[in-house]
């Protein structure tokens, strides 16, 4: 009698490739998610992509606590001072190229952790971002003018005219954000929000999603002692070599603001430095607040890593 010479499923089993995976571990500024992704990266052998969009830039290693040389040399970082100051980018841009180069590395690794505190680069290389159009140079730089001449608030009343929803719902307080949507409705005559339909695209790998938290106290204290480490490894320095470039969207971020204004004279250092530490701690409670709203991520303490092995172990890593 002749065998079947269909295989069993058993026999199939075999040959299906292992399911690409980009363990995304992420949490509030100062809780430990560097050390950690170290470990998890040395752990499966694989790379580490930045989701930081101050680290990117190349000038600010201080201020935005990037990877140092050491920590570097232990694992190989991409996205990580890749940029100049002028340099313009967006959350878009990085979607696009944190996608092209994790079709790279999935060709030599099953696992690439993706780590960071930026939540809407989280979002862009997990959900994606809308496809809103590139704005032109010319465009970029009338609104830029205006907001140099006339101020946000100014800005802020135009978009309630042309994009009410939009308006209702940006934060009136971010001049990116703001002038980003005026781009987009001088540019294509249509509001900013008829480009967002906020459907998540599908990515051909499995993602997993580890949040990091610790007791609000315990936090607090790190990001205190973590300001007082930068000033300490020349924080000040730091700033005044950027303060020609004070104007530029990629130093409108919390270290540079309130250092800026100790060089103009208007705080002493320790003041600035005080306010340093509570604006991180409000950006830190924004944060949760975003990730929150994420179903998919696994909470852990940043000391937990055998739990954390244990948990990935489960999910078949």
């Amino acid at each position: 009698m002749l065998m079947s010479a269909r295989p069993c499923l058993f026999q199939l089993s075999f040959f299906i490739p292992p399911m690409h995976t980009l363990l995304v571990l992420i949490g509030p500024t100062g809780v430990g998610k560097t050390e950690l992704s170290l470990q998890l990266a040395e752990h499966f052998h694989t790379d580490i992509i930045s989701a930081d969009s101050r680290q990117l830039y190349a000038d600010l290693p201080i201020g935005t606590a990037a990877p140092t040389t050491e920590q570097l040399r232990r694992v190989n970082h991409h996205f990580v001072g890749t940029l100049q100051l002028t340099d313009y980018y967006s959350a878009a841009q990085y979607e696009t190229e944190v996608i092209g180069k994790l079709e790279e590395l999935f060709r030599e690794h099953e696992v690439v952790v993706l780590t960071g505190g930026s939540m809407m680069y989280v979002d862009a290389v997990c959900k994606g971002i809308d496809d809103i159009p590139t704005v032109d140079a010319e465009t970029r730089q009338l609104l830029l003018q205006k907001y140099e001449e006339q101020g946000l608030e100014q800005l802020c009343a135009e978009l309630k005219l042309l994009d009410n929803e939009y308006y209702h719902t940006v934060d009136l307080k971010n001049p990116k954000r703001v002038i980003h949507a005026l781009e987009i409705c001088y540019m294509t005559g249509r509001t900013y929000t008829s480009f967002r339909t906020r459907s998540q695209k599908q990515r051909p790998f499995r993602i997993i999603k580890i949040g990091l938290t610790r007791d609000r106290e315990e936090l607090y204290d790190r990001i205190n002692r973590r300001v007082l480490q930068m000033v300490d490894d020349g924080l000040v320095d730091e700033a005044r070599r950027v303060l020609p470039y004070r104007h530029l969207n990629s130093l409108n971020t919390v270290g540079y603001k309130e250092m800026f204004k100790y060089l103009d004279g208007e705080w002493t250092l320790p003041f600035a430095i005080e306010k340093i530490q509570q604006n991180s701690r409000i950006y830190s409670r924004k944060q949760m607040t975003w990730f929150r709203r994420d179903t998919d991520i696994r909470w852990f303490h940043p000391d937990q890593k055998t739990e954390i092995l244990a948990h990935l172990h489960t999910l078949g890593l």
